[in-house]
């Protein structure tokens, strides 16, 4: 027997994160893994970042990778799991929900480090993709269409290479020629033969090329060649006219441009002037902008300093490589920069965070450059730089994570009537202490300042088959606010409600009429917008009100109840009037019941007597008194 357990309080830390356009408009969506759990949300026009939907998917995410078939106008999802399946994933906007397209199984279940998973790429036209393991096995599938337009998948060809551990993998933007796809490798063949450890020592990472044969439909071995030995990470250069091509292999210390057939291009990457001289920078991270005229690359470094990449290049060939400090924000998992001028940051640590673009690093700044790199006996010359506030980028949005739970503490400190969970979250200078208690969590959905301190607030329809509201009226002690609920909460002052005093009561009336009931009288706003207004008599003012979708009921001051009731044609019509022997404390009328057209009892509380009144065809008649104590 398997279990598979669901935890009220989901996973927050972000393992991976892919962003596109996969609702199919024109605004671009993040998708973030959370453990076993798939997210995809956007930022709104206010910059808050809202989920769309959440599912969990039964297993555990590793890598996340999005395409575009030539000519579609949405992206697809592709994920790596430890089901031992590649998993192609479409959202569906009618269902809001992912549609599983394809799922082809490759190998058995778990996180093995020869079963692939761990590593994902595709080729930039959307034509193959490849998933890889931690050792040996890489698979490629070509993605087609049908006579339908369908998406298609091909059974795979194998790119495995045995006694060799695989570091990262990236496609190569080759325009429309072959897909070419990049893979950081060590054969640890010899070092698995050799017992003194000479040769583990002299083992040598090398940058192969795989080409997938379209014609042939069979992956080759296209080139390899050494790189440094602290490489780690592979970026996409575009190309197929849009740049030279090739790839940028982040190594510990510096940046390297690589391609078939050109010489490479390093710069080194800079570092704070206070790291002792033994550290190294490694790139944790990184995240490409795109546009027709220019592209830069954002790398992020253990310390959680960005810095702006940027060739310099005539055709396909690169001049000049130039690294810029751009920023510092937390470390990241997995960075997103979107068209919309934001960028997603899910952090390793603590709380994830939406940034919004000031400026896309053209500032003179501290800058290393390939044109400029000096080599001298102890290695090259590094250069430094000084780690300051934040400049081209402003948070806008946080988003609540508990990743990663250091220490946790089940105790009832504040005597409530569930225990509350203290848990010590977080790491270094960002490490916070949260307390947790169970419940359904609210979401904010917008802020707004108000001019005053309000004296009671309601939210109303406009017609009974609405499924939200359409208003949030706001009392004031002299004024009323109307707020408009859409994409965004507004003021507005179309909405018939009178601003100039404040409101005792508003209520959707009958099926599409709304109701404000003021100190001078009622105010009856019909849905094409005539207004009714009903003027109370002489001096008096209204102290009370009790109203439901058919009836209200008035106590004006010195003591008078005055009932109303709509009729057929939708007119409030006044009923009946009834002085009371003293004035009226408080007054409440029940919602109708469901097929009838009136509610038949009163509660009504005079400051020294408790009244229960019936309403009998229009006529209030006393069933109850009884003094208060």
């Amino acid at each position: 027997m398997f279990l598979y357990s669901l935890t009220l309080q989901q996973a927050t830390g972000v393992v991976c994160a892919t962003y596109g356009n996969f609702l199919g408009g024109k605004t671009q969506e993040i998708v973030v893994a959370r453990g076993k759990v798939l997210d995809l949300l956007r930022p709104d026009d206010n910059g808050k970042l809202q989920t769309i939907l959440s599912v969990e998917v039964f297993g555990a995410i590793r890598s996340l990778v999005q395409f575009r078939l030539t000519g579609s106008q949405k992206d697809y999802i592709v994920v790596g799991s430890d089901s031992g399946r590649i998993v192609i994933l479409e959202y569906n906007k009618e269902k809001n929900m992912f549609e599983k397209v394809h799922q082809e199984t490759f190998g058995k279940s778990g996180c093995r480090r020869i079963v692939p998973g761990q590593y994902l790429a595709v080729d930039p036209k959307g034509r193959a993709v490849m998933i890889g393991a931690c050792e040996k096995q890489k698979l490629v599938y070509v993605l087609n269409r049908d006579n339908a337009a369908r998406l298609t998948i091909s059974s795979p060809l194998e790119a495995h290479k045995s006694h060799t551990i695989v570091y990262s993998i990236a496609g190569v933007d080759c325009g429309f020629d072959n897909p070419v796809f990049a893979a950081i490798e060590l054969d640890y063949s010899e070092a698995d033969q050799d017992s003194t450890g000479q040769a583990a020592n002299e083992a040598q990472k090398h940058l192969t090329f795989y080409e997938l044969d379209l014609g042939l439909n069979h992956v080759a071995r296209k080139w390899s060649g050494p790189i440094d030995n602290g490489a780690n990470l592979l970026v996409t250069v575009p190309g197929g006219g849009d740049g030279p091509s090739g790839v940028l292999v982040c190594a510990e210390n510096f940046v390297i441009y690589k391609n078939q057939g050109h010489p490479d291009v390093r710069a080194v990457i800079p570092r704070r002037a206070d790291l002792p001289a033994e550290r190294g920078v490694l790139i944790v991270s990184t995240a490409t902008h795109k546009q027709k005229a220019m592209f830069f690359f954002l790398l992020q470094t253990e310390y959680g300093d960005i810095f702006k990449v940027t060739l310099e290049h005539e055709n396909d060939r690169v001049t000049e490589l130039k690294i810029k400090y751009f920023d510092t924000i937390p470390v990241t998992s997995a960075m997103c920069v979107l068209k919309s001028g934001f960028l997603f940051a899910a952090s390793e640590f603590g709380n994830h965070a939406l940034y919004q673009f000031q400026g896309i690093g053209d500032d003179a700044d501290v800058e290393s450059s390939s044109a400029t790199l000096m080599e001298t006996e102890e290695g090259f010359q590094p250069v430094f730089f000084q780690p300051r506030g934040l400049k081209n980028l402003v948070k806008i949005d946080d988003i609540e994570s508990l990743m990663p739970v250091m220490d946790m503490k089940v105790s009832n400190l504040f005597e409530e009537e569930t225990p509350q969970i203290f848990a010590l979250c977080g790491r270094g200078p960002r490490s916070s202490l949260r307390i947790l208690r169970p419940g359904l969590a609210v979401t904010e959905m917008a802020v707004s300042q108000l001019p005053g301190i309000p004296s009671a607030v309601w939210t109303v329809k406009k017609s009974i088959n609405d499924e939200f509201d359409a208003y949030i009226v706001v009392s004031f002690a002299n004024a009323t606010l109307v707020l408009s609920i859409g994409e965004t909460v507004e003021e507005v002052s179309d909405s018939g409600f009178l601003d100039t005093t404040p409101s005792l009561a508003v209520s959707l009336l009958g099926e599409d009429s709304l109701m404000q009931v003021h100190p001078n009288g009622i105010r009856h706003i019909r849905a094409d917008g005539r207004i009714n207004e009903w003027k109370t008599p002489g001096k008096k003012t209204i102290v009370k009100v009790g109203c439901n979708r058919l009836q209200v009921i008035i106590a004006l001051s010195g003591g008078e109840l005055i009932y109303f009731e709509m009729d057929m044609t939708g007119q409030l019509m006044e009923v009946e009037k009834c002085e009371m022997p003293g004035d009226v404390a408080c007054l409440d009328i029940a919602p109708v019941p469901e097929g009838r057209q009136r509610l038949y009892l009163l509660l009504q509380n005079l400051f020294s007597y408790l009244k229960f009144r019936l309403l009998l065809e229009g006529r209030m008649v006393q069933i109850i008194q009884r003094v208060c104590f």
